[in-house]
């Protein structure tokens, strides 16, 4: 009966960790690497560039934008854990001068000095961004979205069997 007790414990603590930041706009699930390769390529990102992923879990994206484009890159991320767990990547990565993550909400972080923005976050959310991205963000800048499109938008390229869209403001 203990043991049942643990192990519901365990699972609860579990589900609250792992989806609780889909009340923030994306419960985490990071994207395969071969993605993340496509999306930073799509958008044509090179050394010139700062690329911000928002909700950026792990850091995957800011770190292979840094290692293999030469990018700048900034992470926004809310949960503590994952945040923490990226700050330790990027201090590995041999490219932290190169790396900024940021702790806090993607809704109230700014995000103006992007020239590529990188999400994979939720249909809903994606689309409650829109307005920052118009106040925000300069024309020219790209936005990739990995599975959620974004409602009303001009398609700039995208990889359909990847899902993957590329839009221009």
């Amino acid at each position: 009966m203990q043991l049942l007790i643990i192990l519901g414990i365990v699972f609860v603590a579990y589900v609250v960790w792992r989806y609780w930041a889909l009340t923030m706009g994306a419960a985490y699930d990071p994207a395969p690497m071969d993605k993340v390769y496509k999306m930073l390529t799509i958008a044509n990102v090179g050394s010139n560039d700062i690329v911000y992923d928002l909700g950026s879990g792990d850091g995957r994206i800011v770190i292979t934008a840094a290692r293999q484009f030469g990018a700048r890159a900034v992470g926004i991320e809310i949960d503590p854990l994952r945040f923490l767990f990226a700050c330790f990547m990027k201090s590995i990565s041999g490219h932290s001068g190169r790396i900024q993550i940021k702790f806090g909400n993607i809704f109230k972080k700014t995000i103006a000095d992007a020239t590529v923005v990188t999400l994979f976050l939720y249909g809903p959310t994606n689309n409650r961004l829109k307005e920052k991205f118009s106040r925000e963000l300069k024309p020219g800048t790209r936005v990739v979205s990995y599975v959620w499109r974004f409602d009303d938008w001009q398609l700039v390229d995208f990889l359909p069997e990847d899902r993957i869209y590329l839009y221009k403001l």
